[in-house]
């Protein structure tokens, strides 16, 4: 799993996890997974496709550009909920081509663990993926197996399966199987250490910090707290700042995702879209 370091992918990671969580509320569960699919499965396309994946990450041409040409080549073949969140990910601006791939990844992950996360079902995710990553990095010949980026993955998948298919969560299997189709130069037991790390971070979010330009009425923060229980299926505490500086919007950031609704923020990613 990729980490994004550059300050521009860190930026395009976060207005498109916005929009993936604006995607999967009131999705069920069904609903979800198909996202999760479809993000992968774009993910992949852009792996193979070295001249598109490098046309949808140009920070030289404009962003509308690129999402003309999104829509062209997927809006056929995508769903309503996962097409807005690939628009928003290819709009954005990030660091490199691979980068956008790596984001796509992540955001398919991040979306499978809301579903286990609104089933009560995270701290076995979670769990699973711990202790999968200690079994297989104990067998040395299953992990060249399962790692082998030369592999045909319906052939590895098919192993995983006759592993663990019924005796772990769905999310879990459907976690594996994608990273052990699409390792990416990485052992199976690291991606699974991180996919770990990844579920543990969100099981701990309970306190949303909330920067807005305007002191919040009692109602205001009542219905923001039940949409942020609706996101992350749990009780979140609200950590309420006052800054003049959001200019009419609210920031809130909760763990390590952000969601920007302020006008700051949609001023600079409108200047960003036209320096582009």
């Amino acid at each position: 799993m990729s980490t994004l370091v550059n300050a521009a992918s860190r930026e395009a990671m976060a207005a498109s996890q916005l929009q993936l969580l604006q995607a999967t509320d009131g999705a069920q569960a069904a609903e979800i997974t198909g996202l999760a699919d479809e993000l992968f499965g774009v993910a992949a396309l852009l792996g193979r496709e070295s001249t598109l994946r490098r046309a949808l990450a140009d920070a030289s041409t404009d962003a509308q550009s690129r999402e003309n040409l999104a829509r062209g080549l997927l809006e056929s073949k995508v769903g309503a909920r996962a097409l807005p969140v690939i628009v928003e990910a290819v709009r954005a601006r990030w660091s490199s081509p691979s980068d956008l791939v790596s984001g796509l990844e992540q955001l398919a992950r991040t979306a499978l663990l809301v579903q286990a996360e609104r089933a009560g079902r995270l701290d076995a995710v979670e769990d699973e993926l711990f202790r999968l990553g200690r079994i297989i990095g104990s067998e040395v010949d299953l992990e060249r197996l399962l790692s082998d980026p030369s592999g045909e993955p319906a052939g590895k998948t098919a192993v995983l399966d006759r592993l663990i298919e019924g005796k772990v969560e769905p999310v879990t299997l459907e976690l594996v199987r994608q990273l052990v189709a699409r390792p990416r130069g990485r052992r199976v037991s690291e991606g699974l250490e991180e996919l770990a790390e990844l579920s543990a971070k969100r099981r701990e979010r309970s306190v949303a910090h909330i920067r807005s330009a305007f002191p919040l009425s009692a109602e205001q923060q009542d219905r923001l707290s039940r949409t942020l229980q609706r996101i992350y299926a749990r009780p979140i505490a609200l950590h309420l700042e006052i800054d003049p500086g959001v200019e009419g919007g609210l920031l809130i950031k909760v763990g390590d995702e952000v969601i920007d609704g302020s006008v700051t923020g949609r001023l600079q990613t409108l200047r960003r879209d036209l320096a582009d």
